[in-house]
């Protein structure tokens, strides 16, 4: 079986690799859209190698040593073979979102996904602009669909897989879809909003295959016409091609912040609170921004 889904892995792969993001540069020169340059798609690639270096590492000298050291204490749960994979599919995909929400949620962890966003760009390769160090701590997501009888293997095939989906909606090129689509399906309208540095879209729509997470837990905010995305992030990177700075650009910030107060209850809250948070309120997280935005947007 772990032969069939490499194989099945790589049918999925080489259309995304060789013919749809070709295509993409292609049509968007074609159209004068211009959505990629050289030295940004560049930097993509240099971050989705860094990342896969480490995750292959950890994968296989610590992340599957852990969870299969967790699996012999699974519920005796008799899974139906098709009920299985579909718990599988929704079950990763709830905790992607979980771990997503707390990358943008917490300032530690959004430290390591802020390369993610760091693109001014927008298209399919900025779906390989990996989080670089992400392999550290991700399968410690994946430990409630151990100790509910799937197989680490299994876990790992269906979070590669979710991934193409999410590499796929990395697009400026597909506008909206229909509407049932859109209601249950991360589309690449949804994930516009989630890149963009615009403040009502800042930390929405976190979900990779399924939106539905996103309007249960209120994270959901719809793509709207009046308010064209601009990608990145909020504060500008300098020297955004320099291939350690990229990398470590907000662990610098951070490191910067710590050091503006001897509190050490200070300190952790600038670890743990979201980005933006300041103890002298120098500095605003997304929350507060949108909330300053929402009473313009009354009083205007």
């Amino acid at each position: 079986m772990d032969l069939l889904q490499k194989q099945i892995l790589l049918l999925f792969s080489i259309p995304i690799y060789a013919i749809i993001i070709p295509l993409e540069i292609l049509l968007s020169n074609f159209r004068k859209q211009k959505f990629y340059t050289w030295k940004e798609t560049l930097v993509n690639i240099y971050l989705n190698l860094l990342n896969a270096g480490i995750d292959l590492l950890l994968r296989l000298f610590v992340a599957f040593a852990i969870l299969n050291f967790l699996f012999q204490y699974h519920l005796p749960i008799n899974w139906n073979p098709i009920v299985y994979w579909i718990i599988l599919l929704f079950g990763e995909d709830l905790l992607f979102w979980l771990e997503h929400y707390i990358d943008h949620s917490c300032r530690l962890f959004w430290a390591v996904h802020v390369t993610h966003h760091s693109s001014p760009e927008y298209n399919l390769s900025t779906g390989f602009r990996s989080s670089v160090f992400m392999p550290v701590y991700k399968y410690l997501y994946f430990i409630p669909l151990v100790l509910l009888n799937f197989r680490p293997m299994d876990i790992f095939f269906m979070y590669s897989l979710t991934q193409i989906y999410g590499i796929l909606v990395h697009t400026q090129a597909i506008k909206k879809l229909p509407k049932w689509i859109e209601y249950f399906f991360v589309t690449p309208s949804h994930h516009r909003v989630h890149h963009a540095s615009n403040i009502p879209y800042l930390d929405r729509n976190m979900g990779m295959v399924f939106i539905i997470w996103d309007r249960i837990f209120g994270t959901f905010t719809e793509e709207m016409a009046e308010e064209a995305p601009h990608y990145g992030i909020t504060k500008p990177i300098k020297n955004p091609y320099h291939p350690v700075h990229i990398v470590t650009h907000e662990w610098k910030e951070l490191a910067k912040d710590l050091r503006k107060t001897n509190s050490f209850k200070t300190k952790l809250k600038y670890l743990l609170h979201p980005p933006g948070w300041s103890h002298d309120g120098s500095t605003k997280t997304s929350k507060e921004l949108q909330k300053d935005w929402n009473e313009k947007q009354v009083n205007y």
